[in-house]
């Protein structure tokens, strides 16, 4: 029960940032320099709906202002934050995956942005189900389709996740017949709360590290074709020039790296036991004291 809460709170606060756009960026903090003074104004553009990316954009944040840089938070979907990274609009992003995730963005756009560092390389793309499901593996999947109603809950049309199920996943194990549903992050998660409370069978996309992991009875079911990839890579990537316009951030962000459980623990923090918070700076800055051997190491 207390999972199911949590995931309740935690989907609320997902949707609150949607809508309001980003809180940390209306963080009323002034930054400066030791003499009172900004060293620059940065923008840094977040794959909406993609935690890790919310999570490391608000300590970054928080980092940087610490530093006395001024900082805003760009909340959009896969697609502007590759087109406004190659136009200049935003500075850096903390989120690409590679190789896979985000290989067509890429090819697209690659030649036009500049990549900064690779900060953690043990994430995955996965296909879930609740962890009673009559199911183990996706090469299953075609011949339980009653008991999953028939359909797949996905995430944005335009995520990478969604690129791979459609030609990768679905072609690859025959699943032509499932009702492949695609809308938001936060509709599939309110369709795994719903379908956990009713006690019902369900298949979604997910990945991780995700917070949902810890707030909703999941298995991953296997991908012996391999349909899915392997580890992947999560990098930051900037506009052209960043590094010369901000050396000092363009190194502390090729130096950056977090592990799984580091990530999962800020995580954990934001999306469950602050789940339905307003504004995510004052819980990630406590985060930050409670991890501030870590922290300061970012910029050292």
């Amino acid at each position: 029960m207390k999972k199911h809460a949590l995931a309740s709170l935690a989907l609320a606060s997902v949707a609150a940032l949607a809508l309001t756009g980003c809180a940390g960026g209306t963080d009323d903090d002034t930054a400066g320099d030791a003499s009172g003074e900004s060293k620059g104004a940065l923008t840094i553009a977040v794959f909406e709906g993609w935690e890790e990316g919310i999570a490391t954009s608000e300590l970054w944040k928080v980092v940087l202002e610490e530093q006395g840089y001024e900082v805003e938070l760009k909340p959009v979907s896969a697609a502007p934050v590759f087109q406004g990274l190659a136009d200049g609009d935003y500075d850096f992003t903390t989120d690409v995956w590679e190789p896979v995730t985000h290989a067509d963005y890429l090819g697209q756009y690659g030649d036009k942005i500049e990549k900064l560092g690779t900060w953690n390389d043990e994430s995955k793309l996965t296909i879930a189900v609740n962890e009673d499901a009559p199911i183990d593996s996706l090469d299953e999947l075609a011949g339980a389709i009653d008991e999953f109603n028939g359909k797949i809950i996905g995430i944005e049309p335009g995520a990478g996740l969604t690129s791979v199920t459609e030609n990768e996943v679905i072609p690859g194990y025959g699943l032509e017949d499932f009702d492949y549903i695609t809308s938001s992050t936060p509709a599939m998660l309110s369709e795994l709360q719903a379908a956990t409370d009713a006690g019902e069978n369900i298949v979604v996309t997910l990945w991780e590290p995700h917070w949902a992991y810890s707030a909703f009875p999941l298995k991953n079911l296997e991908d012996p074709k391999g349909t899915l990839g392997g580890a992947e890579t999560l990098s930051s990537y900037s506009r052209i020039g960043f590094a010369d316009d901000f050396p000092e951030v363009a190194e502390w962000l090729a130096n950056f790296t977090m592990d799984t459980a580091m990530l999962a623990d800020l995580e954990d923090v934001m999306f469950n036991e602050n789940a339905g918070a307003k504004d995510w700076n004052p819980i990630v800055k406590a985060w930050v004291e409670d991890n501030r051997d870590y922290v300061d190491a970012l910029t050292s």
